[in-house]
């Protein structure tokens, strides 16, 4: 069967007066570049690690998730707020367009640490598009306008304490745990940071124990005692800064409202507590007179085996000293009962006292297992003073302990 060859109908004429023009694919537009750096990852990344600690996830203010950046003068300023505190850092970083962005603080960090090592670009794109981009990966976050960002507070020319890195961090490490966490003691929430010309103190205390840390240290400036509230948060935030800082100093200063930390290249702030931090000196025990001295190993160890049997809402201990021995035990109807005996010179007045084995292993942690513990005691109705049995030791430091009802 034969097939007729198609032919293409003739080309239609245009209206007179229009011009035919072929159909493109439309250019897609491009978008603007409003900000754009190069920052080493690792550098970025040790900075947002520290950045994104102080932002808050569970909030009703959206822009408190995210870190506030900004490009200019040879680095890449990095701040977050959670509105009660706040941290400034930077990193160093080739700054091709300076700008400001925020972008999501968590989702930052997580993604890089996953990126390679070497150089990453961050540019900020139309409407607050953040776009990364390291070797052969390119991602685009979404970021807030930081119009509704809340204002960083600066130190500018405050009065400033210099102290050494380590000092600040060990007295923080002596007496975080004894803060109380309950909100409605106020002023307990905080530790007590005592400036003075020759020595600086931090006391913390939650009503069933206080803890002591002072260390002598020659204060430039400090002509009187100055004592600062430091909130709890603001504790555990320094610690975790004072640990990863390379600077041997810090400054600190206050506002009217503010407390000011600068830790190298990175200034952190705290609204300060208001109120008045009980009067500390007065309830020091002055008569504990009956003294055991034991290795702080064996106390720590005893003490972890009989607590396994402690009432659970109390975690108290009894501590019987009689002739050259320590006799620790505990006992309850769900789990038993337990005893530990540590041979110990002691030939006083004997004690029973019952008290919070927590609060003793928080204590021997805090002075490390090399060494010994001293314990004094007036008699089983009054308080307990542990003490590390070392003339030589940094830091000086005091546990009192309340005793807990049998």
């Amino acid at each position: 069967m034969s097939t007729a060859a198609v032919t293409p109908p003739p080309p239609q004429a245009a209206p007179q007066g229009l011009t035919l023009v072929s159909a493109a694919p439309a250019a897609k537009a491009k978008s603007a570049v409003l900000m754009e750096v190069v920052v080493n990852r690792d550098a970025l990344l040790a900075e947002v690690a520290a950045a994104q600690g102080i932002t808050s996830s569970r909030t009703t203010i959206p822009i408190l998730s995210n870190l506030l950046i900004e490009a200019q003068d040879g680095f890449l300023k990095i701040s977050a707020s959670n509105i009660e505190q706040t941290l400034t850092t930077k990193a160093p970083a080739t700054v091709k367009k300076a700008g400001v962005a925020t972008v999501p603080a968590r989702k930052l960090y997580d993604y890089l640490k996953l990126l390679p090592a070497g150089d990453i670009s961050i540019k900020l794109l139309d409407n607050d598009w953040i776009r990364i981009q390291a070797a052969r990966s390119n991602t685009k976050m979404v970021g807030m306008a930081r119009d509704s960002y809340p204002a960083i507070p600066t130190i500018g020319s405050l009065t400033k304490v210099t102290l050494p890195t380590t000092t600040l961090r060990s007295l923080i490490a002596h007496t975080i745990s004894a803060v109380s966490m309950e909100e409605s003691r106020y002023t307990l929430t905080a530790s007590l940071l005592l400036l003075e010309p020759t020595k600086v103190s931090m006391v913390s205390t939650d009503g069933t124990r206080l803890a002591l840390a002072e260390k002598d240290e020659a204060l430039e400036g400090v002509t009187a005692p100055r004592k600062l509230l430091v909130p709890y948060q603001a504790l555990h935030n320094l610690a975790s800064l004072l640990a990863s800082t390379k600077s041997e100093t810090v400054e600190i200063a206050e506002s009217d409202t503010t407390l000011f930390v600068v830790i190298g290249e990175r200034e952190y702030t705290s609204r300060k507590k208001a109120g008045a931090f009980p009067n500390y000196a007065a309830v020091m025990p002055r008569s504990n007179n009956n003294v055991v001295i034991l290795r702080t190993v064996d106390v720590e160890r005893s003490v972890r085996r009989v607590a396994q049997f402690t009432d659970q809402r109390s975690s108290g201990v009894k501590l019987a000293l009689g002739a050259n021995a320590l006799k620790i035990s505990a006992s309850t109807t769900e789990s038993g009962e337990s005893e530990d005996t540590i041979d110990c010179p002691y030939a006083s007045e004997q004690i029973l006292i019952k008290l919070n084995s927590d609060f003793i292993l928080d204590f021997c942690k805090v002075v490390g297992s090399l060494g010994e513990v001293r314990f004094s005691f007036k008699d089983g109705r009054s308080a307990a003073v542990l003490e590390p049995e070392a003339a030589n030791r940094d830091i000086r430091f005091t546990l009192v302990l309340m005793p807990m009802r049998f």
